[in-house]
């Protein structure tokens, strides 16, 4: 429901991957009626019937604060599908919504690994050879040694199980060193 362009991008992109991949079955959660509008002006191949719709009253701005967004958001399309993913109904969320929000309702609606303080971003990067892994991508303001400890972990157990790579290389990216960018501990 949220993001740069709302439901005139997610729709058509999530009807794209219906068309792209036969197996996929996707729960878009949201405004019902709003959505229903949306398919009907896009799903010209026919592919909305692996589709589900999951009502959500509320729609959460993209400048709320997490500790807001922790107390009231139930209703919220972000906390609807996020408790789909916690009671395993779901694979998986994708979300264009407030990065804070999704952080902090994840931590609250997700188990954690034990002996991990703070969950991660992650997205895939293309190389010469296969792929890299960057984790956190900014979603922690301020880490810690051992939080970016997590994340090396938690970046080394993903490109062994999806590379098969038994030794996976980990290295730090700093986003500069001037006085307003990154941290003491970076």
């Amino acid at each position: 429901m949220s993001g740069d362009h709302g439901l005139r991008v997610s729709v058509p992109a999530s009807l794209q991957v219906l068309q792209e991949n036969s197996r996929i079955h996707l729960h878009l959660v949201g405004d019902e009626p709003a959505i229903q509008r949306e398919i009907s002006c896009h799903d010209s191949g026919g592919v909305a019937t692996r589709l589900s719709i999951v009502h959500a009253s509320e729609t959460l701005p993209m400048d709320a604060k997490p500790t807001t967004v922790l107390r009231g958001s139930q209703q919220s399309s972000m906390h609807v599908a996020l408790s789909l993913l916690a009671d395993s109904r779901v694979e998986g969320v994708v979300s264009a919504g407030n990065t804070g929000a999704l952080m902090a309702l994840g931590r609250l609606l997700l188990d954690m690994l034990p002996g991990f303080q703070r969950p991660a971003f992650c997205s895939t990067i293309p190389v010469r050879r296969g792929a890299s892994y960057m984790l956190d991508l900014g979603a922690n303001v301020d880490c810690t040694a051992r939080h970016l400890h997590e994340f090396a972990l938690m970046g080394t157990a993903l490109a062994s199980i999806l590379q098969g790579c038994e030794r996976p290389r980990v290295a730090l990216l700093s986003n500069g060193k001037e006085v307003n960018k990154g941290n003491n501990t970076i």
